[in-house]
């Protein structure tokens, strides 16, 4: 049967029409899309031109795109492979609704844009099965990944318009765990302006038992294997367990915490970046208008669901108060508060997560201040 006549799309107009006009050969005899607009001639710098999409390096109005085929990047994700395929490298612009009321990024903004670069990791690796971020054995097999843990280090909070690079990898962690890693660099001065480091363990998506991790799976994801610590251990205070809060040690606790349904994830709980908006809840208002929150480990202890309402209980203390079983500040700087979180269940006040964070005054001389 022979193939169509490749044709080229001049413009898409703002009614939604699609014109075509002479044919043009496009690399794998598909269509090459050259120009869409809003219908008005691209007079108002809305046109954009997009060359080769089925081959080669993908051109958006003449300039080469951060990814290609030969990298195993993926055009419309637009991230790519370093170091051999084994890190995945991506870059994102900080959007207007990213930002929080001093105009820099959120952590949580942070831990989204971290979500979605291990994700799209996996989509452009070709394991990709058909679960959130689960590889195709992983899917045959009812598994999924679930975070125990997560460590992230902020040096800088980027502003709005501000485009950043991130890098992540994966190694090994323990006989039946993964760690991944991040680093997120400005991307006009290259340096880095923070990091993190999590560890995942797998469950049965069914009967929410943690897994093993079959032979089947580890073969698939150890070629992908890279032996480097962003964060060790001592800097993350990993060694330290996450102190308990009680009703008798917090020192401010909110109660009412209802998850929405917006906040479940396609794994049937809640998605492990909404804990952070609910760790904030019980801190005082004067330590978020005063200070930057420059590093937090949350320790994940159990799933949570829709239909649970959760309390959330903090303990703030200040350096010079710490104690010698307090973890160490970060080593990318000194912090002048201390805090302490849980997140439990408030019918049974079971726990959910806990947390541990520092944070630095914003009158601090330090990477953190902003004119």
């Amino acid at each position: 049967m022979a193939m169509p006549t490749p044709q080229t799309v001049r413009r898409v107009a703002s009614g939604g029409r699609i014109v075509f006009s002479k044919s043009e050969k496009a690399k794998g005899g598909r269509l090459l899309l050259r120009r869409c607009d809003n219908g008005s001639g691209g007079r108002n710098g809305r046109g954009v031109t997009v060359e080769a999409i089925n081959g080669g390096t993908v051109k958006l109005n003449g300039a080469a795109s951060p990814s290609s085929v030969e990298d195993g990047g993926d055009a419309f994700r637009l991230g790519k492979f370093v170091e051999g395929r084994l890190v995945y490298r991506q870059q994102f612009v900080i959007r207007s609704y990213e930002i929080g009321p001093d105009r820099t990024a959120t952590m949580e903004t942070i831990m989204n844009l971290l979500q979605e670069t291990a994700l799209n990791h996996v989509m452009c690796s070709g394991l990709a099965g058909d679960g959130f971020g689960a590889t195709r054995q992983m899917s045959l097999r009812k598994l999924i990944w679930v975070v125990t843990r997560i460590n992230i280090q902020v040096d800088k909070y980027s502003r709005w318009g501000d485009v950043v690079e991130i890098d992540t990898w994966v190694a090994s962690s323990g006989k039946n765990g993964m760690r991944r890693d991040w680093i997120i660099r400005d991307r006009n001065t290259k340096n880095m302006i923070a990091s993190a480091t999590s560890n995942w363990v797998m469950m049965n998506r069914e009967t929410r038992r943690l897994s093993k991790i079959p032979e089947e799976v580890r073969q698939e994801v150890l070629p992908f294997y890279l032996d480097r610590s962003i964060i060790t251990v001592d800097a993350e205070a990993g060694g330290c367990k996450i102190e308990k809060l009680t009703d008798s040690t917090a020192e401010h606790i909110r109660s009412g915490l209802a998850p929405r349904w917006s906040d479940m994830d396609v794994n049937q709980h809640v998605n492990n970046v909404k804990y952070i908006g609910w760790i904030l809840e019980s801190v005082p208002l004067q330590v978020l208008e005063d200070y930057h929150l420059i590093s937090i480990t949350l320790d994940y202890r159990r799933e949570c669901r829709q239909s649970q309402l959760l309390e959330s209980l903090t303990s703030m203390t200040t350096s010079s108060s710490a104690t010698e079983d307090e973890p160490p500040a970060s080593s990318r700087g000194s912090s002048d508060l201390h805090s302490t979180h849980l997140i439990r269940q408030q019918d049974d006040r079971a726990e959910i997560v806990r947390a541990r964070a520092e944070w630095r005054c914003k009158e601090h001389r330090g990477a953190m201040k902003h004119p």
